[in-house]
């Protein structure tokens, strides 16, 4: 049994929280989760965490953004009631997929100027303070942020048009009527700010000059900069900017409190350098091997019969690293995403791809090996390229199984025998569905979905971590 710890669940898993407690022979902690009436998250915890470790278990599944506020405000909630440490515990990391692109903390994400026809160095950003056609800038605003040495724009003047704004602002003519050559009337009475709204209404009443004749008036003259349409379109030569929430989401669970953070196969193994804190990064392919070891293989005929394939060219690294501790074969479908979206789902829009298969598949049974399965478009294709190409079986390997829309159904119809995935989301509904299906054809207890367990991969890195022992050994799988 751990002493001195503390487990608290999120409601996005709380089946995984009770194995992880089961193994470290603990309770969890009694924590009330609710939404007030207006929809805000309320977070109760009922038990003491004062200089105690506490570990908050929360997967990025399902209501995702329910999910990570949820966890934000119980991160708070556990240092504001003095807990000697916070680890976040997320088998799978929300937005781990929107990881950022290098940028300027004082600006725009860097990137080069495009080439301008018959503009100096100068006017393209270069110099000692830009980087001319290949050096950094910032993305031009709309309107443009002036710069020094930019040419003049529209209704400005030279000097970044100060002069010429300047003269126009000293050409307005605010006075009184009667007054001499612009001037105010000193007699006009100056407003002054009151905190009562009779005295506001009868400020405003001497302004109006149809109550009162002696009101000033106001002439103004037409400065030439205008607003930017709603609808405007980026110019030529502006990249179009898709936020991404790598860092901010790091930001955010680092500025809640967090001092510690174990998750499981980031999709972009670079997330973790978003973090000033200490990020476990676990790994999930040590179970994917032990069950193609123990199951897939056994009913295979061996090694020779079976060939490991990575979906895409993103995660050959990953596929090759099963392939190359089992000694088996590798292939690898590489996939290039065309321009013109097309609709292929009831849920989700997605790219139709050419995809070319890389190795030899006839005869034997595929084992495909991927990070994440969402709408499951990636397996789907290519179990049905395998299929194509003479695969007898192909199995799809997935660490986590999100499953969105219709992708249950998707894999049910699909080329795919198996679909073996771990439980860092919350599986129960998915098995259901897979179950119906198979029901509703007749083949009751068929289902193509089967679930691992990682409760005890977690339970043993919170038990290290608690005691300050090495996490290494939970990366060695010989």
């Amino acid at each position: 049994m751990v002493r001195n710890i503390v487990l608290l669940s999120g409601s996005s898993h709380p089946q995984l929280t009770e194995t992880i407690c089961t193994h470290l022979g603990i309770p969890p902690a009694k924590i009330h989760l609710s939404k007030f009436s207006v929809g805000e998250t309320r977070v109760e915890i009922g038990d003491s965490v004062r200089e105690k470790d506490v570990f908050i278990v929360q997967s990025g599944g399902g209501k995702v953004n329910d999910h990570l506020m949820e966890l934000l405000i119980t991160i708070s909630a556990c240092k504001t009631a003095s807990a000697r440490k916070v680890t976040a515990v997320l088998p799978l990391f929300p937005y781990s997929r929107q990881s950022d692109l290098p940028y300027n903390k004082a600006g725009a994400p860097l990137a080069r100027l495009p080439t301008r026809v018959g503009s100096s160095s100068e006017v393209d950003g270069g110099g000692k303070n830009g980087g001319g056609a290949s050096g950094p800038y910032t993305f031009d605003s709309r309107p443009t942020t002036p710069y020094p040495g930019q040419a003049e724009s529209a209704g400005m003047g030279g000097n970044n048009g100060a002069n010429h704004l300047s003269k126009r602002l000293n050409g307005l003519s605010i006075g009184h009527k009667g007054g001499v050559n612009g001037d105010i009337d000193p007699k006009a009475p100056v407003p002054k700010r009151k905190d009562t709204l009779d005295s506001v209404q009868s400020d405003a009443s001497y302004f109006d000059e149809s109550n009162n004749p002696q009101a000033p008036s106001y002439q103004t003259t037409n400065t030439g900069i205008t607003a930017p349409p709603l609808d405007f379109k980026p110019q030529r030569g502006y990249k179009q900017w898709v936020a991404q929430a790598g860092t901010l989401v790091a930001d955010l669970l680092t500025c809640a409190g967090a001092d510690h953070i174990i998750t499981m196969d980031l999709h972009d193994p670079q997330y973790q350098g978003f973090f000033d804190i200490p990020v476990d990064n676990l790994y999930g392919r040590h179970l994917l091997r032990k069950y193609i070891q123990h199951q897939i293989l056994p009913k295979h005929g061996g090694k020779e019969n079976c060939v490991i394939v990575s979906p895409d060219a993103g995660g050959a690294k990953r596929a090759t690293n099963i392939a190359d501790a089992l000694g088996m074969d590798f292939a690898l479908i590489h996939k290039e995403r065309r321009q013109n979206p097309t609709p292929t789902s009831r849920s989700t829009p997605h790219k139709p791809a050419s995809m070319l298969l890389v190795g030899a598949v006839a005869g034997r049974t595929a084992i495909l090996i991927d990070d994440l399965a969402d709408t499951s478009n990636t397996i789907t294709r290519a179990a049905k390229l395998l299929k194509k190409s003479g695969a007898a079986t192909v199995y799809a390997l997935v660490t986590h199984g999100v499953f969105s829309g219709d992708a249950v159904e998707r894999i049910w119809a699909s080329a795919l025998d198996r679909v073996v995935v771990t439980n860092s989301v919350p599986q129960e509904e998915h098995v259901r569905r897979m179950d119906e299906l198979a029901r509703a054809e007749g083949k009751a207890g068929e289902g193509k979905l089967e679930v691992l367990e990682v409760g005890g991969v977690f339970a043993e890195a919170i038990r290290r971590v608690h005691h300050g022992e090495s996490i290494s050994v939970l990366f060695q799988y010989d």
